[in-house]
């Protein structure tokens, strides 16, 4: 005898015959997401969390590589989480992850730029990252009591990576590109 199967949440958005992953992702994704106010923070604030990711990547240290030569500032942990979440991405959807790219290319400038600024006196990389990080956070969970759905993070773990490519999803829908 076999478990019985308890039905959750996560099992309402079956993947049903010739649907992609993704799209069961952000059918979740969009089930959690109804109020206008909650989606609109969500455009702004994933790209505000991922700015602090990405500068928090970007600030740990890592080791010089001669065979890079000049390009040593450039290549991080920062490029790992880019590459891994490009590769991950593309295997979703590729048009999304081109997007996707150009977004990681924008915030990569600001990151730069914020790591200019604490070598000209301002504040650490890090600790800018980490505050635009909660700042993000705080974004996400004033629109989760907005919808009152605060919980559905905690759903599902996996929703956590792809809520960047949903907020490009958005975008595309409303330009009424197929993704």
């Amino acid at each position: 005898m076999g478990k019985q199967h308890q039905p959750t949440t996560k099992t309402t958005t079956a993947n049903k015959p010739g649907q992609r992953k993704i799209d069961v992702y952000f059918n979740r994704l969009d089930a959690s997401h109804q109020n206008p106010t909650n989606r609109l923070l969500h455009w702004f604030f994933v790209p505000v969390m991922v700015l602090g990711l990405l500068g928090m990547a970007w600030a740990l240290p890592f080791p010089h590589i001669e065979l890079i030569g000049k390009y040593n500032g450039y290549f991080n942990w920062a490029s790992f989480v880019i590459a891994f979440a490009m590769y991950y991405y593309l295997k979703l959807s590729p048009l999304l992850s081109y997007f996707a790219l150009f977004l990681l290319f924008g915030l990569s400038y600001g990151v730069m730029q914020l790591e200019l600024y604490e070598k000209a006196g301002g504040p650490p990389l890090a600790m800018v990252s980490v505050v635009v990080l909660f700042a993000g956070l705080a974004g996400q969970f004033i629109g989760g009591k907005i919808e009152g759905k605060e919980a559905s993070f905690n759903d599902d773990t996996k929703l956590l990576p792809i809520t960047p490519l949903w907020v490009l999803y958005s975008l595309t829908k409303r330009f009424g590109l197929r993704y």
